[in-house]
């Protein structure tokens, strides 16, 4: 456990003693955040190795402040100057705060196999070129079409390219940002302010997703555990921006575009 100064009350322990003087549980306070009573818990212990990167952190202490009435930004300092001290300030930003769902990983073994049709393939290729720089050029011929009329070890299913990333999409906020999510020409499934560090998760259910924004630039949307491409242009506002995973991968090129009235006759 880290501490910003010896001897001092650290960001956490001042969260804590607020939320306690008012009467406040976890729950109330992840209830009211959006952020896991895990992540609250380990942020009053200074539990840096349970947490998220030191934005998310950040972002999750300041959230925390607004609820207990302490001041977002002196929280948010006092934090950052713990984290200088600790060895979370060493760690690499993650690209996605939560795990991956362990069904959406590629098996170990499939991974091992994979590997090693490269490195068969590679060994293949290099065996190929070493005779072609040693047999006549007669021989380079015959070779070369012979290898053009045959599949080489290239064309295992074992090394085909993989399928595209499919999974839940959660939109991030990196700072505050308004948004709004509906069914497209119809019903609002969501439409707040998102905290920095607070997420949504677009249902399943959704038949057509699309997004309205003011602030592309302080959002993060996520397909499983590949990030999407920007949806628009800073402080510009997009809307009708699909949320299906595969239009969101092409990126703002794929997102359908709005119908047009027929010409009338």
């Amino acid at each position: 456990m880290d501490e910003g100064t010896s001897g001092s009350t650290t960001a956490g322990e001042q969260l804590k003693a607020a939320r306690e003087a008012q009467g406040i549980t976890l729950e109330d306070v992840a209830a009211r955040t959006r952020i896991p009573t895990r992540h609250l818990e380990s942020l009053e212990k200074s539990e840096w190795s349970r947490l998220p990167a030191p934005t998310y952190t950040i972002g999750f202490a300041k959230s925390y402040a607004s609820v207990v009435g302490l001041d977002r930004n002196e929280i948010g300092e006092a934090l950052r100057a713990e984290l200088g001290h600790g060895a979370l300030a060493a760690r690499p930003e993650a690209q996605v705060f939560e795990p991956a769902d362990p069904a959406r990983v590629m098996p170990k073994w499939l991974v091992l196999i994979a590997l090693l049709a490269l490195v068969a393939v590679a060994a293949a290729f290099l065996w190929n070129r070493n005779r072609a720089l040693d047999a006549p050029d007669s021989a380079v011929a015959t070779e070369e079409a012979s290898v053009a009329a045959t599949p080489g070890p290239a064309a295992s299913p074992a090394v085909q390219p993989a399928a595209s990333p499919t999974g839940p999409v959660v939109i991030t906020a990196n700072e505050p940002a308004w948004i709004q999510v509906s069914e497209r020409g119809g019903r609002t499934l969501f439409q707040a302010e998102l905290a920095a560090g607070q997420s949504y998760e677009v249902p399943a259910a959704a038949t057509a997703p699309v997004l309205r924004t003011g602030r592309p630039q302080s959002i993060r949307i996520a397909v499983g555990t590949a990030d999407a491409p920007p949806v628009g242009q800073p402080d510009t506002t997009v809307s009708n921006v699909s949320l299906k995973a595969e239009d969101l991968l092409r990126g703002p090129s794929a997102t359908p575009a709005a119908p047009t009235a027929a010409p009338a006759r």
